[in-house]
């Protein structure tokens, strides 16, 4: 057990290294677990492309996993043995794949949208607010620090985004009253815990051990703070974690029930509402895929497909026919 922690945690120094994100650095690790326990908790070191290749067609033909979510577990181990290991993989031969199939996005309308936005109360209506009116991804909105915002520019700085990207997006202003509590509220939980004696909230890299008590500063701290502390395990040091994604993902499905919409909307689906809207109302692709913070403009194009008006404002032939929507003639 003792030989298996020690080597997870060269897992994670390697990822750490490499500034991998906290959920990236908890979902490789899990995965390279559940591959030494599928090979019967033999050293990955003692194993090669064969094991990793078997691994892969358990996960596709007897988890029936997602292509998504195969295409992870084959990340994290090009990861340990490169890295880790220090022998990266070769050809894995033949693996069963699992067959990707491309979904389209679920979009609201802007009544929908406004339903949904209405169901909700307090921080969670700011949270989805700015998932919809600033194309933020949900751990996007909830690591956002009080630095982020800039009302006087109308903008909020994305750091750290998927891919390890930076960018900058609208602030919108139907959420700046909202905003304005939201800050107005955290301020009165630092002001009490630092009247505690805490007060501190984790910061990037070693910034902390650079700059003692940057994480103390007003400027650092979580513009959604969650309600509780807890005591950091490397350090024994009470902090304050963000709000939890859970937490909104609960509401936000509640909040899509009582607003009586049938689609099978997730907090993401007000990022892709906000995308397609966007280009509805004419907005080029590229400004779109920048608020996106897509790497490549074929990601966003996969919104022209759910336009009202189809990707180049194609009108139905059906429409064009006189009276083709009428009831028939007795």
């Amino acid at each position: 057990m003792a030989q298996k922690s020690v080597f997870l945690q060269e897992c994670r120094n390697k990822m750490r290294l490499r500034r991998y994100s906290p959920r990236t650095e908890r979902a490789y690790l899990g995965w390279i677990v559940r591959f030494i326990r599928f090979h019967g908790k033999r050293h990955p070191a003692g194993m090669a492309e064969a094991e990793v290749a078997a691994f892969l067609t358990h996960l596709a033909v007897e988890r029936s996993v997602a292509a998504a979510t195969q295409v992870q577990a084959l990340s994290a181990l090009l990861f340990l043995y490169r890295e880790v290991v220090g022998r990266p993989l070769a050809s894995l031969g033949q693996v069963h794949w699992a067959r990707s199939r491309a979904r389209l996005p679920v979009v609201l309308t802007p009544e929908e949208v406004e339903r949904v936005l209405g169901e909700l109360g307090g921080s969670m209506r700011l949270v989805g607010l700015l998932l919809y009116g600033a194309g933020l991804r949900l751990m996007e909105c909830l690591t956002l620090r009080v630095k982020d915002l800039d009302e006087a520019r109308g903008e909020i700085r994305v750091r750290q985004g998927k891919g390890g990207r930076d960018r900058v997006t609208m602030l919108p202003a139907a959420a700046v009253e909202l905003l304005r509590g939201q800050l107005a509220a955290a301020r009165r939980v630092h002001v009490r815990d630092l009247a505690a004696g805490r007060g501190v909230v984790e910061v990037p890299g070693a910034l902390g051990r650079k700059y003692p008590g940057v994480g103390r500063e007003w400027g650092w701290q979580w513009v959604f703070p969650a309600t509780r502390v807890y005591a950091d395990r490397g350090t024994g040091e009470v902090r304050r974690h963000h709000l939890h994604a859970s937490a909104v993902q609960r509401a936000f499905k509640e909040a899509v029930r009582r607003a009586g919409v049938v689609k099978r909307a997730t907090c993401h689906s007000l990022r892709h509402s906000f995308a397609t809207h966007l280009l509805e109302a004419g907005y080029d692709i590229r400004t779109v895929q920048e608020l996106l913070g897509h790497r490549e403009v074929g990601t966003t194009m996969i919104y022209t497909h759910v336009l009202n008006r189809g990707g180049l404002g194609v009108r139905s032939p059906a429409d064009r026919l006189p009276g083709a929507g009428s009831p028939p003639h007795s």
